[in-house]
């Protein structure tokens, strides 16, 4: 009875252990992120978070798992993909780095240094039969974490190489646009399968074995990476370009967030481009919402590298309301990763964020003050990329710069958004060549 009660301790305790090893890791990532309280994020910030581990690491985390390891709302250890990514994704190179750099912080601190006290004298006999008692219960707790590892964690995805997945448009460059999705995961050992249209995580959905069909509706232009999921892995993609070759605008309720409502512009009112609360009223747009406004332009013929340009426009925000803090938000679309930076009064810059590449950079852990302006009068604008570095400048001078390692592919189109009314003027795009992209 005793020895049964002593191995359900030290198996709680281990389990213990493991659960505080994952609240660690969480708030480290959390941290690192900009997030200084782990406990208490909104939606918002929890799809950033599973953005941001999918991103680094290519592994998929959904919602409520994210929630569940930030609250420590598990009964078992989460799987070993999970934990490796949540672990890189906090700075290290795996879960098993990351619990032997937490092993030598303790011994660093003393709690593994303690000199141990001299042994009572005991008879051979008793002696004898207390090593085997110290040997064998650390052996039997390892067969059993073994045993339960094998039986609760799932199979590695095998024959991945055998799925089949396309896509095809049934209509030309128009918005919404419905989308044929052909797919075949017939042969792929998983439990569970999904198409996710673009890196909105909201936009995915459950497939299932012998079928082999899915339409799904493209509200949004732009060049998107389709993916097809088997458990939280990758394993196809497919290349979904939805462009306008014009410039349009819609209201959402964030940036991944919502659905679009399409706005009809009346440029014969304004000289630059962009909308007027007219537009909005007659388009049945809501002023009184928190909504973000999007002035997007994308290109049939693509052929620019993202390495290599020069965009130069001028641009203020018109506010709707009266925000404690106007942004505008100007990018550069591209086959692959994030190109833009954001600017708000220089008050609130801790609220601003830009990525060039795999290179992200958060206003809350970065010092971003220098791209901030008074962005409610003209400010004349310079983003430069050449050789992999990014450069803005505003007004003239060179205010921020950042490199990156990755292409980003080609350049697929131009945006601006904002939460007020973007105005631009004297919008141009070049290579660094000098040849008209724009």
């Amino acid at each position: 009875m005793f020895k049964s009660h002593s191995i359900k301790f030290k198996t709680q305790a281990k389990a213990d252990g493991e659960h505080r090893l994952v609240d660690l890791c969480m708030a480290e990532l959390c941290k690192n992120t900009g997030f200084a309280d782990s406990r208490n994020l909104v939606q918002r910030e929890l799809v950033f978070l599973c953005d941001g581990i999918e991103s680094k690491t290519g592994v998929i985390i959904s919602l409520s798992t994210i929630k569940r390891l930030l609250n420590g709302q598990f009964s078992r250890l989460p799987q070993i993909a999970t934990l490796d990514a949540i672990a890189v994704t906090a700075g290290y190179q795996n879960w098993q780095q990351f619990k032997i750099s937490k092993n030598l912080d303790a011994n660093q601190n003393g709690k593994g240094n303690k000199e141990k006290p001299a042994p009572p004298a005991h008879s051979g006999a008793k002696t004898f039969n207390a090593r085997v008692l110290l040997w064998a219960v650390p052996v039997f707790l390892v067969v059993v974490c073994l045993g339960l590892m094998m039986t609760t964690r799932k199979p590695g995805l095998a024959g991945v190489d055998k799925a089949r997945f396309s896509a095809k448009k049934v209509t030309g460059n128009d918005i919404p646009n419905t989308v044929v999705f052909s797919y075949n995961v017939d042969s792929v050992a998983a439990d569970s399968f999904f198409i996710q249209q673009s890196w909105d995580r909201h936009r995915r959905v459950r497939v299932f074995k012998h079928n082999y069909t899915l339409t799904d509706i493209y509200y949004e232009p732009g060049y998107h990476m389709a993916k097809l999921i088997a458990n939280d892995k990758i394993i196809k993609t497919w290349d979904v370009s939805i462009p306008t070759d014009r410039w349009v605008f819609y209201a959402k309720e964030g940036i991944a967030k919502g659905l679009p409502k399409y706005i009809t512009a009346d440029g014969s009112k304004k000289s630059s481009l962009g909308l007027t609360k007219d537009d909005l009223e007659k388009s049945k747009i809501d002023l009184q919402k928190e909504n973000v406004y999007v002035n997007a332009w994308f290109p049939s013929r693509i052929e620019s590298s993202s390495d290599n340009f020069v965009l130069t426009f001028r641009i203020k925000v018109d506010e709707l309301k009266n925000e404690p803090c106007p942004f505008l938000m100007s990018e550069v679309f591209c086959q692959r990763q994030f190109m833009y930076f954001t600017s708000t009064l220089k008050g609130c810059t801790s609220e601003l964020a830009c990525q060039f590449g795999e290179n992200e950079l958060k206003g809350k852990t970065n010092d971003l003050s220098a791209l901030g302006s008074e962005v409610r009068i003209w400010q004349n604008v310079e983003f430069k990329v050449q050789d992999k570095n990014a450069t803005i400048s505003i007004n003239g001078a060179k205010v921020f710069s950042a490199n990156y390692h990755r292409s980003c592919g080609l350049i697929t189109g131009i945006g601006f958004i904002s939460n007020g009314l973007c105005e631009v003027d004297s919008l141009e795009m070049k290579t660094i060549e000098g040849k008209e992209i724009y």
